[in-house]
């Protein structure tokens, strides 16, 4: 099959819904011949921040000269974004090529009689074996959902990371934040050591996992820490410590921007200390390179529209939210702000809405294309308890030259509130020329 016809192919996996579980994951890589056990890995869940994380993770062991995969999801513009070698995103052709070898051993399991692999399942192998045909060295692995049943938890990492954990997605991960804990605890593998920015209750779980497994745990705040040291238009600087490696004080500059990227990128270089001892390359000056170079699109990302200051920010839960809050608050406190939100109706929009709101903020309500996409008169309704004026506009394009209309010099525009939302603006912005 070609590009097109491979997308084609994927969209009707979508009948089949998601669906946790590792048995047709397994069944899947093993008849690729097990593609996921032929290089090193990283992996990497979390509640927020596990994009980022897994981003510079990658980023630095391709400055390291360690020939390095990276798969995320979602995308937001384009699938081929899901995965790519050394910053260069995987070519139409090989995407298509790889899925179908994924869709030919999916055939196989039908013709077997077993049940067929859902959409993310028949990606998350295909990844696996486009890093091995093109023989990496790592592959940074972001999980899908949770963790203990996503598909992505077939393989054996090296280090394994989970940003934090909040209640995102309860109803498939135990219903509690100790049940997600649970969830995001199950990437824990027997002897692997693990970073986690994780703290209270879900700490403790993920604590007594890594016991039970005999892995080690290094926790941000205790075994290792980092602080903000200023920021300016190309970025911020942030100062790594830990006495557990004899680290005092390593000053890195960031590219990427927003309060919640210094934790992000401790992790990141706590990470790439755990695999220093098997990589020499893997030296200071090579994961201040990483950081330094990190692109991760539409996280905290600055725009200028019209002569405005736009923010996109993928912030798309309550804990999102929060950190979005807080960079706005560190980078633009004297600013008044308008809002362009859309967000999807299985989320926390009433909390999302009264972190990020103000009493002086001016909110335009769009529709994110997606069949999972919030009214945006429920959204309205429940914004202008909290805002100073509220504006429906369902059509996204209208929506964002309505709200470059209502920003002036004294306010910026941030948009935000789904990943669908900003991929569908970033690329409209992109397209003016900014």
């Amino acid at each position: 099959m070609d590009y097109k016809e491979s997308l084609q192919y994927l969209e009707g996996l979508n009948v089949f819904g998601s669906k946790l579980g590792l048995s047709r994951i397994e069944r899947l890589v093993a008849l690729l011949g097990h593609p996921e056990s032929r290089y090193g890995t990283v992996h990497v869940t979390g509640t927020n921040g596990k994009g980022s994380v897994a981003a510079m993770t990658a980023s630095i062991l391709s400055k390291a000269h360690r020939r390095t995969g990276l798969y995320i999801s979602p995308h937001l513009t384009s699938y081929t974004e899901r995965m790519g070698i050394d910053g260069v995103p995987i070519s139409e052709a090989d995407f298509a090529a790889v899925i179908s070898s994924a869709a030919a051993a999916a055939e196989k399991m039908l013709a077997e009689g077993e049940e067929q692999p859902t959409e993310f399942e028949v990606m998350t192998a295909a990844a696996f074996l486009y890093f091995a045909e093109k023989k990496v060295d790592y592959a940074v692995i972001e999980v899908g959902l949770g963790g203990l049943l996503d598909s992505t938890n077939v393989i054996t990492p090296e280090v394994s990371v989970i940003t934090n954990v909040a209640l995102e997605h309860a109803d498939r991960c135990g219903g509690t934040l100790e049940g997600v804990a649970e969830h995001k605890a199950g990437i824990i593998k027997d002897g692997v050591p693990v970073v986690t920015a994780a703290a209270g209750a879900p700490l403790a779980v993920l604590q007594r996992t890594a016991e039970e497994k005999g892995a080690d745990i290094f926790v941000l705040g205790e075994d290792f820490s980092a602080k903000a040291a200023g920021h300016d238009a190309e970025g911020q600087r942030m100062d790594f410590s830990s006495a557990l490696l004899g680290i005092r004080e390593a000053r890195y500059s960031l590219s990427l921007a927003g309060s919640c990227q210094i934790a992000n990128a401790a992790l990141a270089v706590m990470a790439a200390e755990l695999l220093r001892s098997s990589n020499p390359s893997i030296v200071q000056e090579t994961i201040a390179a990483g950081l330094a170079d990190t692109r991760w699109p539409g996280r905290f990302e600055r725009f200028s529209a019209a002569g405005r200051t736009v923010l996109v920010d993928g912030a798309h839960n309550p804990a999102g939210a929060a950190a979005l809050k807080d960079s706005l608050d560190t980078y633009y406190p004297d600013e008044g702000r308008v809002f362009l939100l859309g967000i999807l109706r299985d989320k926390d929009y009433k909390t999302m809405l009264a972190t990020l709101l103000h009493k002086g903020d001016i909110v335009v309500i769009t529709q994110p294309e997606s069949e999972r996409a919030g009214d945006p008169e429920i959204l309205g309704a429940c914004a202008r308890e909290l805002a100073a004026r509220v504006e429906i506009v369902p059509d996204a394009g209208e929506a964002l030259a309505r709200a470059l209309a209502l920003t002036d010099e004294r306010r910026i525009l941030c948009v935000a509130g789904s990943l669908y939302l900003i991929g569908e603006i970033r690329q409209m912005l992109l397209k003016r020329g900014t």
